[in-house]
């Protein structure tokens, strides 16, 4: 069975007439004749009836027009959108990503988007790996940039790259000169984390633990930002992803190592519900930054 077949069938579905379907799909009435024919022997069963000069539908014809009709529909929609032109496209796109990929990764690929799309209005929200599953799933949200949740609740997840994290310490902080550090040396140290409902602190814990390491934590934030500044005015350390500093003045990242943390971001979207184009662009866009800029390692 070709996607012709299905085609043919619907017209004469739809006009109940060979003639007028044939008009409808510009082929002779006798090679559409000839392709029901072949259909239906394919299928076993007769898909149309002659009652006098009318033509009927069968139950069988019926019972194939409702899976037939939903499918050319998307593929229809599907063949539609990919013959858009960027100019073409307009409306709004709604992204979402995590601190670490709104300081250097969102601009960026904005910046070529923008240029590709001129008529779309891109909306970018700062928000928590949560807040952005929760958006993907309430469909306030068109595409994220995160890391993967834990629970998918029908969300499509595509790795990107793997993302290193390390120590970060103001310049002043005794171990502000050190090329590395193992994860157990963190034993005692005054630290700044994120929060424990976070993945990444999580994920940090775990590596303590494996490397038999009790940090001080002596303060727990919510947001990337307020942890680097708090580490720039202090002698607490914290742990970020290199990409969140965009050159910080007064911090010095130090790679760890016994375990290394290792984060892989990714896009997010929702499974259940049609992507607009634009998404797909801003997704395309974001693939090639990500392959020509040094974000991880890939």
């Amino acid at each position: 069975m070709e996607l012709r077949h299905m085609r043919y069938f619907l017209a004469i579905a739809e006009t109940l007439n060979f003639t007028r379907a044939a008009e409808k799909v510009h082929v002779t009435q006798s090679t559409l004749s000839h392709q029901i024919r072949q259909l239906e022997e394919e299928l076993g069963q007769p898909l149309f009836a002659r009652v006098g000069k009318r033509v009927v539908i069968t139950q069988a014809g019926q019972a194939f027009h409702e899976h037939v009709a939903p499918i050319l529909r998307q593929v229809d929609q599907a063949l539609g959108a990919m013959k858009e032109t960027p100019d073409e496209l307009r409306g709004e796109l709604r992204i979402a990503a995590t601190h670490s990929f709104n300081v250097q990764l969102i601009p960026l690929c904005l910046s070529v988007f923008m240029q590709r799309l001129p008529q779309v209005k891109v909306v970018v929200e700062e928000l928590s790996g949560n807040q952005i599953s929760e958006g993907l799933v309430n469909g306030s949200l068109d595409l994220g940039i995160s890391y993967r949740p834990a629970i998918p609740r029908g969300l499509r997840f595509e790795p990107l790259y793997n993302e290193e994290l390390k120590l970060i310490v103001g310049s002043h902080h005794p171990l502000a000169k050190r090329k590395r550090l193992r994860m157990v040396e963190l034993n005692g140290q005054r630290m700044t984390l994120l929060a424990p409902h976070f993945s990444t602190r999580q994920m940090l814990d775990e590596c303590f633990e494996a490397a038999g390491a009790r940090p001080q934590i002596v303060a727990e934030l919510n947001a990337i930002s307020p942890m680097v500044e708090l580490v720039r005015r202090t002698d607490l350390c914290g742990i970020v992803a290199e990409n969140a500093l965009k050159d910080e003045p007064g911090i010095q990242a130090i790679p760890l190592e016994s375990p290394t943390p290792v984060r892989t971001p990714g896009l997010l979207w929702s499974q259940r519900a049609e992507r607009p184009p634009a998404s797909r662009y801003m997704a395309e866009t974001i693939r090639e930054l990500v392959m020509q800029q040094p974000f991880g390692k890939r």
